[in-house]
């Protein structure tokens, strides 16, 4: 046994439906690494992210938060790219560097480009627009995403090795599908997805079967 198992469970604090956490939760789950939830809940008293407690692991505020090997981390993306760094199998970004731009193009599109434009800060403070809003802006990311997925597709987003890329798509067609998005634009993405969302490490990680998803929505 190695140093790195002997060390406590890496601790996740996250909310079910909060798309970063989900992201973080199918890396462990690809790289079938045991962790603990703490779950910190997003609409509850006035969100439990706002708590001082909290702010001290997090500063923004936000979820996911991630406790590995002694330091605290924020930001899904570089979570998960630690993760890779410190435990590099299965590998999330592909070896060849052309391909691992591509990734990295769909993941920033994704985690820059949409989700926080659509998240539950911005929809809070949007009002009774919200789901207009939010389909503007999910729908704009994926006129940019499809034809770039048509270029760089195989089986997953880029080839045919699961990457980042399809751990960031997964959560935000979730998104795109609780706000009504017409996905029949976008046969590309949604194929991927279906694809994606048979796999064990996204079926355990869903939204619908996390320790703090509420049971009328339990799967």
């Amino acid at each position: 046994m190695h140093a790195m198992a002997t060390q406590a469970k890496p601790v996740l604090y996250g909310y079910y439906r909060s798309s970063c956490s989900w992201r973080v939760r199918i890396a462990f789950a690809l790289k079938g690494i045991e962790y603990e939830q703490k779950a910190v809940n997003l609409i509850k008293d006035g969100g439990q992210q706002l708590t001082d407690q909290f702010k001290a692991i997090n500063p923004m505020q936000q979820v996911p938060a991630v406790t590995i090997d002694g330091i605290t981390l924020s930001q899904s993306l570089a979570i998960i790219q630690y993760i890779e760094e410190t435990r590099p199998e299965p590998r999330l970004l592909p070896a060849d560097p052309k391909q691992r731009g591509q990734v990295r193009i769909i993941c920033d599109i994704i985690a820059s480009g949409i989700q926080p434009l659509q998240n539950l800060y911005v929809l809070q403070k949007i009002g009774a627009e919200k789901v207009q809003w939010a389909q503007h802006f999910i729908n704009r990311g994926f006129e940019a995403l499809e034809p770039i997925l048509k270029q760089t597709a195989g089986k997953y987003c880029v080839g045919d090795e699961i990457s980042m890329a399809d751990i960031c798509l997964v959560p935000q067609v979730y998104n795109a599908e609780r706000f009504k998005v017409d996905m029949s634009q976008f046969p590309t993405i949604r194929r991927l997805n279906q694809t994606l969302i048979e796999i064990d490490a996204f079926k355990a990680s869903h939204p619908s079967c996390q320790p703090d998803t509420p049971d009328d929505l339990k799967a």
